[in-house]
């Protein structure tokens, strides 16, 4: 009798054991009718979704080799636009043409597709949104909720993105270029950038840049992600799925200077989570002009009025982030 309750144990793990075995054995079988299944798409969708994430890229590698997966991804991707966004196509009201009615709202939307779902922010007044960061670089980044109460902000989505090695960066280290209040606080000014950022006018300027040309457009506030998927009205290339199916972060901006922040839930049961294309057809239903797309996957995250809105990915919660657009 005294071994009675060691045997009901040894059971109960045995059972989780075999039932973990079972899962696993469940979704290699899953994958493996992915990758070599009479659908290309499906194929195509596995490859670009694993290979956009950090720690999961090792998933399409254990189907096909580097070589393949190059010709997967160039296959499906979003080509660059060479564009960079003609501010005189952006007329953003003067702080007197926006009352205060104006100035305060911030419009929540929930927006949805066939495989996702997530929020889209409208911000009337561009000059609201700032670039948010860490008090310095090389140690940690901070958490949404920390970057918002750093600019005394009431809103805010994660930006550029940041050395994530293995899935596990702290957001320390930035990628690409970071200015703050139209200093250069991360970059340099001779290497070319993917720029996402306003300049002094109000206006986002989107397209490939060297730091000193974001400098001398007067970019305020800026990172460094992409690609780019609208400039100047014309919408991003799409070829073949554009991407897999991700948690996503963009950024764009309408004719009238108002701001959209998008972020789309994902690795879910009931939003797997959206390509570039969805992403585009979206910011272009709600009148973008400029838009492009920011980091995502574990990182996308969307904070207001003291609470996270979106579902986050990250299995362990917000991530420590490197840079953050907030609203004032």
């Amino acid at each position: 009798h005294k071994n009675i309750p060691l045997m009901i144990v040894g059971r109960f793990f045995q059972f989780i054991g075999w039932t973990l075995l079972l899962i696993v054995v469940f979704l290699f079988g899953v994958m493996t009718m992915l990758c070599y299944g009479p659908s290309e798409k499906a194929r195509d969708l596995f490859v670009t979704t694993v290979t956009e994430t950090s720690a999961a890229k090792f998933l399409a590698k254990i189907y096909f080799s580097d070589e393949e997966i190059d010709k997967i991804l160039k296959a499906n991707s979003t080509v660059d636009l060479k564009d960079v966004t003609n501010e005189e196509l952006i007329e953003v009201p003067t702080a007197e043409q926006i009352t205060d009615s104006e100035k305060k709202p911030i419009e929540i939307i929930d927006v949805k597709g066939a495989t996702f779902k997530g929020k889209l922010m409208i911000v009337r007044d561009p000059s609201r949104v700032v670039v948010a960061t860490p008090p310095y670089y090389g140690g940690e980044g901070l958490k949404i909720d920390a970057m918002v109460a750093s600019e005394d902000a009431v809103a805010g989505i994660n930006a550029g993105g940041f050395v994530d090695t293995n899935g596990v960066g702290n957001g320390g280290t930035p990628s690409g270029i970071v200015i703050k209040d139209g200093e250069l606080k991360y970059g340099s000014l001779s290497a070319e950038y993917s720029v996402i950022g306003f300049d002094t006018e109000n206006r986002l300027i989107v397209g490939w840049m060297t730091g000193q040309a974001a400098m001398d457009k007067n970019i305020r506030d800026g990172v460094s992600f992409g690609p780019a998927l609208i400039i100047n009205g014309n919408r991003a290339e799409i070829a073949g799925t554009g991407g897999g199916l991700n948690p996503r972060t963009c950024i764009g901006q309408t004719a009238d200077g108002s701001v959209l922040l998008l972020t789309i839930d994902g690795r879910q049961a009931n939003s797997v989570g959206a390509t570039m294309e969805d992403c585009i057809d979206i910011l272009e239903e709600y009148g973008a002009v400029n838009a492009s797309n920011l980091d995502g996957g574990s990182s996308t995250i969307m904070y207001y009025n003291g609470e996270i809105i979106n579902v986050c990915a990250s299995l362990y919660g917000p991530r420590k982030l490197a840079t953050a657009f907030v609203v004032k």
